[in-house]
């Protein structure tokens, strides 16, 4: 009896933290993964944080104008595990960044998929061998 009631409260409360789980939002609903984009500008801001860490980098849109980008990447943690800190970037750095972009072009926003930085000739990303333009 013990064991039946306790697959009971066990199988409940996955039932009530699903769709917690599936709530934290698709990638595929706020970015293009069909499409990557490239951008070479500066950064501005660093924020190392969780559910996820981002960089903001001004950089010039296809028509030449200076945009600012919110570039999503992966959370403190994560990053954290791979050596990068709080303290890596630095407003003023040169970096060229790839991912895909929103949904919406207007928004300058992109999941990152990879980011060089030319100063020390750092790479971070799903291939760091790739070459950045």
């Amino acid at each position: 009896m013990a064991n039946r009631l306790f697959t009971s409260v066990l199988f409940g409360m996955v039932l009530a933290v699903t769709p917690l789980a599936n709530a934290h939002h698709s990638a595929a609903a706020a970015y293009d993964l069909d499409k990557t984009v490239e951008i070479e500008g500066t950064l501005v801001q660093f924020s190392f944080r969780s559910p996820h860490s981002e960089v903001t980098v001004v950089a010039a849109d296809e028509s030449g104008e200076m945009q600012r980008w919110v570039v999503a990447w992966n959370a403190a943690r994560q990053l954290g595990r791979q050596g990068i800190t709080r303290d890596f970037f630095r407003p003023g750095d040169k970096v060229v960044v790839r991912g895909h972009p929103g949904r919406d072009p207007g928004e300058h926003v992109m999941a990152m998929t990879g980011i060089y930085r030319e100063a020390d000739g750092f790479r971070w990303g799903d291939n760091p061998d790739e070459v950045f333009d």
